[in-house]
């Protein structure tokens, strides 16, 4: 019982714990976090600084913006493009993304709902769990992944916290954030190579995706909800 205490304790001051600590780690190092997240270009030569050990710079940078998931994700995703190329950048983002989205779902496990409430919001989190619910799970977390507009970093929290399994969670948030890695390293490696109409056509159709996610989230959850009802079949 006194366990079951300290992990509820822990996951109601977990989050307000985490966002101080990461708020004074950026109050301390505001002029380097400033400087390496002003722009894609920034953290490409901040990358390609450490030489030979370029990708799991990348990697561990990567990492740290999921688990930091208020940072934006394009930008790094972008410079990995812009670094390595098309195929490089998708591949380091992938691996980047997959470890920072591991930690949080483990963090989302360890802490449970509460903890998941204080990240997405308890009114989100509800849709979350009614979109994901039982047998629903893989198909739910699979598409929510896909969607442009809801935040996927914070996501992985909520997956840890429900009752998806561990190689469940790795295909359905690999594969449902694919596209959008494909698309800002194109973006980054286009820019590179200089292809700049390219890369405006590929910005102007995730800017406009991602304002349609936004502008009609609640109609695109209502269309998840129906799908996923689909894919899952009648109920018993």
């Amino acid at each position: 019982m006194g366990r079951e205490r300290l992990r509820r304790a822990l996951a109601i001051a977990g989050f307000p714990a985490a966002i101080a600590a990461v708020a004074l780690a950026a109050f301390a190092f505001r002029a380097q976090l400033l400087g390496l997240f002003r722009s894609s270009e920034a953290i490409r030569d901040a990358v390609a600084a450490t030489g030979s050990w370029a990708p799991l710079a990348f990697v561990g940078l990567q990492a740290v913006q999921v688990i930091v998931f208020f940072i934006p994700g394009e930008v790094v995703q972008i410079a990995g493009g812009f670094a390595f190329g098309l195929w490089g950048g998708t591949l380091w983002s992938v691996a980047g993304i997959l470890l920072g989205s591991l930690v949080n779902f483990g963090v989302g496990r360890l802490l449970g709902r509460p903890f998941a409430a204080a990240v997405l919001k308890p009114e989100r989190l509800a849709r979350v769990e009614a979109s994901t619910a039982g047998g629903k799970a893989v198909a739910g977390f699979l598409l929510l992944f896909a969607i442009p507009g809801i935040p996927k970093d914070a996501l992985t929290y909520a997956a840890g916290a429900s009752g998806l399994s561990f190689w469940a969670f790795i295909v359905v948030s690999t594969m449902g954030r694919l596209p959008g890695i494909l698309g800002s390293a194109y973006m980054g490696s286009a820019v590179f190579d200089r292809e700049y109409g390219a890369a405006i056509a590929v910005l102007s159709v995730a800017l406009v995706a991602l304002f349609l996610g936004f502008a009609f989230r609640e109609r695109l959850h209502d269309l998840v909800d129906r799908l996923i009802s689909r894919l899952s079949g009648p109920r018993r």
